[in-house]
């Protein structure tokens, strides 16, 4: 019984020996692992602190090559749209700023350019149609005058090769301005001596400066640097922090889904003409461009809208029926695309649109005084 007494005793105590090795190599790797959690982010902390991750998160997007991929499709936004046969002075743009605000082109002496157009609301008046001589509506929706001149051709159905062909149209239009002729129109800016001055100083190099060519060819030049540039352009340049995630992954759907087949170039649309309803059918009884070309290819054809400023330019499309930008990226998904846009797409593509507006010039578009009438300037005519 001694023999086995001292025996265990003897394995008892290797036993305790083997038990204190063991716990002292546990708190030992115990002190490592704290040690290294909390002073150099060890594997231990750093597991610990991490946010778990939302399998229903929208995928990131890289901005750099998100940047890249769309300075290539929209290219850089110029300063001004330049046009060499007319040049842009400072006398001519600033006589174009007075006629554009000036109602004494109507015949009513009660709508310019401006009342439609309006330079401090991007551009429109917010309305379906806008009113004009005698509160009769045409029946289509006024576009904006910013960034227009770098467009293909002016109006919905492009009947107007530039902004200077343009501005000779709703001045003589019954429905608009409604004067009855150039030679009423060029006779009342003639009895206006400030005007007689302007033209001269615009068009020094013409015998006749003052003609209703040379008033198109004004507000032309005015018009031409109504040029919006924003926080896309800037992404665009490498400011990758311009668009915030929600802009940048529309962005990034604009470009996958195929939105950029219509709205491409510097002005994200307006350089081309598409069918409305390309896809599924899109019910109008407007037929666009076939009242000008007379050609059945273009009916139900337009110019495809510039998407500047499209966030401030509502209501939408070409007779102003819609209301909510939403419902215009919906549409446009479905007929023009044939495709039925998630929600969440078309949250994404309604947030890059809104990147898209763009800063005014509030000093250009301020407001000039207008020269004051002579003893012979005709009086209005609301008839």
């Amino acid at each position: 019984m001694g023999r086995c007494q001292g025996a265990g005793s003897a394995t008892g105590r290797r036993v305790a020996a083997a038990l204190a090795i063991l716990i002292g190599l546990a708190l030992g790797l115990g002190a490592l692992g704290c040690g290294s959690g909390e002073g150099d982010g060890g594997s231990g902390a750093s597991k610990s602190s991490e946010p778990p991750v939302d399998p229903h998160a929208p995928p990131s997007v890289d901005a750099a090559a998100l940047a890249k991929k769309a300075a290539a499709v929209f290219g850089k936004l110029p300063a001004a749209a330049e046009k060499e046969t007319n040049p842009l002075t400072p006398a001519k743009i600033d006589l174009g700023r007075m006629l554009y605000y000036d109602t004494r082109l109507s015949k009513n002496h009660d709508v310019a350019c401006n009342s439609c157009h309006k330079l401090d609301a991007f551009g429109v008046d917010g309305e379906p149609t806008s009113p004009g001589h005698r509160g009769q509506r045409g029946e289509r929706n006024s576009p904006t005058v910013y960034n227009a001149a770098l467009h293909l051709a002016q109006f919905w159905d492009g009947r107007a090769e530039d902004v200077e062909a343009q501005a000779k149209g709703p001045v003589l239009n019954p429905i608009e301005m409604a004067s009855p002729s150039e030679e009423h129109v060029v006779g009342v800016l003639a009895s206006i001596p400030g005007y007689v001055t302007a033209f001269a100083e615009a068009f020094p190099d013409d015998e006749t400066p003052l003609s209703y060519d040379n008033m198109a060819r004004a507000i032309g030049a005015f018009e031409r640097k109504l040029i919006t540039p924003g926080p896309f352009d800037r992404f665009l340049a490498g400011d990758l922090d311009a668009l915030d995630p929600a802009e940048r992954r529309g962005l990034d759907a604009f470009l996958s889904l195929g939105c950029i087949s219509c709205h491409n170039g510097a002005t994200v649309g307006g350089l081309q003409y598409r069918k409305l309803g390309q896809i599924f059918p899109y019910e109008t009884k407007d037929p666009g461009r076939f009242n000008v070309t007379g050609n059945e290819a273009d009916r139900f054809v337009f110019k495809v809208p510039s998407l500047r400023n499209v966030a401030e330019t509502g209501p939408w499309f070409h007779d102003g029926s819609i209301t909510s930008l939403e419902e215009a990226v919906r549409l446009m998904g479905y007929h023009q695309l044939g495709l039925t846009l998630e929600p969440k797409q078309i949250a994404d593509l309604s947030a890059f649109l809104r990147s898209l507006t763009g800063e005014i010039d509030a000093g250009y578009v301020a407001r000039p005084e207008l020269p004051a009438n002579g003893p012979d300037t005709p009086a209005p005519d609301p008839n």
